[in-house]
């Protein structure tokens, strides 16, 4: 008989535009297989093929831009999609999933961002997710002001990073407000300084919530 697989971790990236989730979640992903971990690292929207059709239509600036319930109804049914065919299977099996963006993005981003009600929001994410649910979550925090000229220097802004610093700013409290409300699943990482500084800062969260990882 098969040994029953470990059980598997669900490590999600949280923060505004410009803040570095997916530099660092690549970098993360691979300090967790270097430490023996089978990792599916992967990213919201976009992480399957439906997903990328969907990501296209959300973050594409100009054409016909969906409404506010359109757009978390997107972002909503790339999740369900995302759950189903990579998430899910790759827990079940014991791997650990590195996500750059979950839940959280989308109850900020269309609860506190486009004024929608949080509740609500949480609700349809949990129906979306099938109750899949973040174990640790990285909160990369950053002052939009400085998030803005990163954004500005690296050029090609999509959709969602063309909102103005008040828009980002609402984010940034919609972070605050849900990494108080759990604790035990949010660490909050500084991400002002250099990649190596942040990489290290993240790996020290990720150790800190799972000692058995970091040896």
């Amino acid at each position: 008989m098969d040994p029953t697989p470990t059980p598997g971790r669900l490590i999600t990236l949280e923060g505004g535009d410009g803040a570095g989730k997916s530099t660092q979640a690549a970098l993360l992903a691979a300090r967790l297989r270097a430490a023996g971990v089978e990792v599916v690292e992967t990213r919201e929207p976009g992480g399957t093929p439906l997903g990328q059709e969907i990501r296209r239509l959300l973050v594409t600036p100009g054409g016909d831009p969906p409404v506010v319930r359109a757009e978390l109804l997107l972002y909503l049914a790339d999740r369900a999609q995302h759950v189903a065919r990579v998430v899910a299977p790759a827990l079940a099996r014991g791997a650990w999933v590195v996500c750059d963006r979950f839940v959280d993005s989308t109850i900020a981003y269309q609860g506190a961002g486009r004024g929608l009600d949080e509740a609500e929001v949480t609700a349809l994410c949990r129906l979306a997710t099938g109750g899949v649910w973040p174990d640790l979550t990285l909160w990369l925090a950053l002052d939009p002001a400085l998030a803005a000229r990163r954004r500005a220097g690296r050029g090609g802004a999509d959709r969602m990073e063309l909102e103005g610093i008040a828009f980002q700013e609402r984010l940034v409290a919609a972070f605050a407000r849900l990494a108080a409300a759990e604790p035990g699943r949010w660490r909050e990482v500084a991400a002002d300084g250099d990649v190596e500084t942040v990489a290290a800062k993240l790996w020290a969260a990720v150790a800190d919530r799972f000692p058995a990882v970091a040896g």
